[in-house]
């Protein structure tokens, strides 16, 4: 009523008093609107992260077969490990295509610190054989990319190399002495 009607001499909408309404009030309606339009700026700069993040990739299910021209990788999407990210494609995962290479590594070790903090497991549905829809995965990714600082994230991705190489190199010595145990007891 008194924020629709537009000022004669300004043209804007929130410079009208409530004195018409309240007489003893001379409080401008700005007032009582202005936390609304700081919720709305919040909106846009949101609505602002979340499509230069979308721009950075697309997440889609996986069909057998199919080749990829871009810089992707793959998250697995059924099972207990719902969420964990691969170099190759198995039949129940998702697609993640990126712009470049460099996003791709990074979305690719963000997906897996995402699996491996459980982030992925509070959206698996499904008593027999747990699943995660795409919408809920683009969800927990999009959430981490928001939390994300550019700067510690390079930090922990060089970090989570390190350790991923480290696990192999102990993967490899675990497989190795399994091999001696063998050759000693057919001895």
């Amino acid at each position: 009523m008194f924020a629709s009607n537009l000022n004669k001499n300004t043209g804007c909408i929130f410079l009208k008093n409530l004195d018409s309404i309240f007489p003893t009030t001379s409080i401008p309606a700005i007032f009582f609107l202005l936390p609304k339009i700081i919720c709305a700026k919040r909106l846009v700069k949101h609505i602002i992260l979340i499509r230069r993040t979308m721009s950075n990739f697309e997440i889609k299910t996986h069909q057998s077969g199919r080749t990829y021209n871009t810089p992707h990788f793959f998250i697995l999407n059924k099972g207990l490990n719902s969420g964990k990210p691969l170099n190759q494609p198995c039949p129940n995962c998702f697609v993640i295509t990126t712009t470049s290479a460099a996003n791709r590594e990074s979305l690719f070790y963000l997906c897996l610190s995402l699996k491996i903090g459980k982030y992925f497991s509070y959206y698996l549905k499904g008593s027999v054989i747990p699943f995660i829809c795409i919408s809920d995965a683009k969800k927990v990714i999009n959430e981490a990319l928001q939390n994300n600082q550019e700067q510690q994230w390079s930090i922990k991705v060089e970090k989570l190399k390190k350790i991923n190489a480290f696990e192999a190199n102990l993967q490899q010595q675990l497989k190795t002495i399994s091999q001696l145990k063998i050759a000693l007891l057919r001895s």
